[in-house]
Order: structure tokens, then sequence, then C-alpha cells
């Protein structure tokens, strides 16, 4: 994937503006936890419809701290463990208190993203509705690719500071190659100018 074709990540300031409109939508906390597991645990549209609340509860059926996304769930050998990061945690516990109450609902078979006449959705919408909401925010160049990229992004350049490395970032994207997760990281032009003095 070329660099011109990637999509944009997105900045603090859109994350919190993309969010705070999602919440003003019909079904405005399912598209919070949608937009969130993009960009606070960088899912893939196919793996945040793939998604179910076995993957994300614990053994006394809470909702646990981390996801455990399977095989199956993501893109070929893409399956890992994700911790939860607070803010999606907490919009995961409303979520699931409220789809708890649904007739329908199994926890070890249900999927966290439901339509209002569906079980479950398809990647393809999950896809649709990012485009509609960028659209709407006035965001271009900006796709469901996006808070993959920023989350990624993001976690490369703080990984560091906790004493990891590009390995555990390739870890929590799910890539089969470092250098798979090297072409989603947006670079900083004023972090090289910076680094170049401490050398």
């Amino acid at each position: 994937m070329g660099l011109a074709k990637q999509a944009k990540i997105l900045t603090n300031k859109q994350v919190e503006a993309v969010y705070q409109y999602l919440g003003t939508m019909r079904n405005g906390l399912r598209n919070q936890v949608i937009f969130l597991l993009s960009v606070k645990a960088g899912l893939r549209a196919k793996e945040i419809a793939a998604l179910k609340w076995s993957m994300v509860t614990n053994a006394d059926g809470d909702i646990g701290v981390e996801i455990h996304l399977t095989d199956a769930a993501s893109k070929g050998r893409g399956g890992r463990v994700i911790p939860l990061n607070r803010h999606l945690r907490e919009k995961l516990t409303e979520l699931f208190e409220e789809e708890c109450d649904q007739n329908d609902f199994d926890i070890s078979s249900s999927h966290v993203i439901r339509t209002e006449r569906a079980q479950k959705t398809t990647s393809q919408a999950i896809v649709n509705m990012f485009v509609l909401w960028y659209a709407d925010i006035g965001l271009t160049g900006c796709s469901s690719h996006s808070g993959r990229r920023t989350f990624i992004t993001n976690a490369a350049r703080k990984i560091s500071s906790v004493g990891g490395s590009l390995r555990d970032v390739q870890a929590l994207a799910g890539h089969s190659s470092l250098a798979v997760t090297q072409r989603y990281i947006e670079g900083d032009g004023e972090a090289r100018v910076k680094v170049v003095e401490l050398v």
C-alpha cells in the first residue's frame, strides 16, 4: 500500500470531535464503541463486525481487561490479545449492560455490534458507517482504517516510554511482520529534528 493511498491518521482533537458527534446519533453508544474499537484497540472493520462478547468478558461474565481476538475473527492468523483501554472498557460495559436485557442475548455467541434488525453486522457495513461519519464531520481522506492507523502510530510513538519496542506494537496490531507495522506508522518531522539533537 503506497503512502499516498493510506488513510489519514486522526489528531486527538479530531478523535474527540468524532466521538462527541457519534454520541448525538441514534444508536450513539453502539457507534461510539465501534469508533473506540478502531482508534483505541486498532481493530479492522472485519474484526469489529466479528467481535463477540465472549472475547471481551472474563470468567465471571463481566467485561474483562483484554480483548481475546480469535484468528477466525481476524485476518488470517491475526488473532491476538489486546489490553483494553480504560475509556473503551467503560463504554463496552455500558453497551454490555444494555445488551444483557435483550431476549436473544447469549454471552457465548452474541456479537458486540448488532443492528436494529439483525444480531450482527458485516465488515462492509462498518466500512460504510465510517465513510458517512467522517463525511458528516468534514474529515477528508479518512476511512475505516484511519482509527487503526491512528492507534498503531500513537502506540509506536509512546511504546518506548513504557519500556516496550516496535515488536510490541506489531503484536498489538496483529501484523505478520514488523515491516507491515512500520508502513502504518505516520512519521513526525518535529520528532526527527529533536532526536538528531540527542544523538
